[in-house]
Order: structure tokens, then sequence, then C-alpha cells
């Protein structure tokens, strides 16, 4: 019997320019990414943290890499990371205590409000930056 189940043939679609995911998978799958962002983001954090307080001239040099307009783009990347995984959290915290219904119409609502969150507060991140 087991041997029958595995002989099935059935239809693979692996062309993912035909697959369509629902905005709920779309930002189920940016939390995950934006978690992995911030890992990697932290080594670059934490590698100019030790820079600036290594010394006076490491302070300059932390602030001289900071400037830099490829850094910007990084640190302004690892903030918008931080903020949609942020938003996404509460998300998921909010299904968990029942304060938001566990439902696919609720979930693609607060997958589009999180979205426009995150929109906001890139755009803040961005003026911080710069």
């Amino acid at each position: 019997m087991v041997g029958n189940i595995l002989k099935h043939k059935r239809p693979v679609n692996l062309d993912l320019k035909t697959i369509h995911f629902p905005i709920t998978a779309i930002a189920s799958i940016l939390h995950r990414v934006s978690g992995v962002m911030i890992f990697v983001g932290l080594a670059i954090l934490i590698w100019l943290l030790g820079l600036s307080l290594s010394s006076v001239a490491g302070f300059a040099s932390a602030m001289a890499i900071a400037d830099n307009f490829f850094m910007k783009i990084i640190l302004w990347g690892i903030l918008t990371a931080f903020a949609y995984h942020v938003v996404g959290g509460f998300r998921h915290i909010f299904m968990d205590f029942g304060l938001i219904k566990e439902n696919f119409e609720s979930g693609q609502k607060t997958a589009k409000i999180s979205f426009i969150v995150t929109a906001a507060l890139s755009v803040l991140a961005l003026i911080l930056v710069w």
C-alpha cells in the first residue's frame, strides 16, 4: 500500500513565475528574511561599535565609515528590517493573545497594515540615516 502511494504521479509545478503567494505568506516569508538581515546586520553594528569605542581615532574612523553612501544604505536596510521584524512580531503577539482573529481576512488586513507601518518607519529611518 505504501509503495502505491510513492509511485503515484502527481503534477509538479516548478515554474515560480506562475505561483502567486497570498499576502499572508509574503508577510511570513519577509518576517523570516528580516530576522536573517537583523542577524547579519548586528555583526556590522557591533563591529562599528567596537571600532568607535577603541579610541578617538577609532571613533573618527567609525564616523567616516558611517558617513559613506553605501554604509548609509546598509544602515537604512538594517533599520528597515528591524522595523518590519518588530511590527510583524507585534502582529503575531496580538494574534497569539487573541486580540486579532486568526482567519484569512484578518491576516490579510494585518499584513497590509504591517506593510504600511513599516513603509512609514522606513521613511523615518531614511531621514534619520541621512
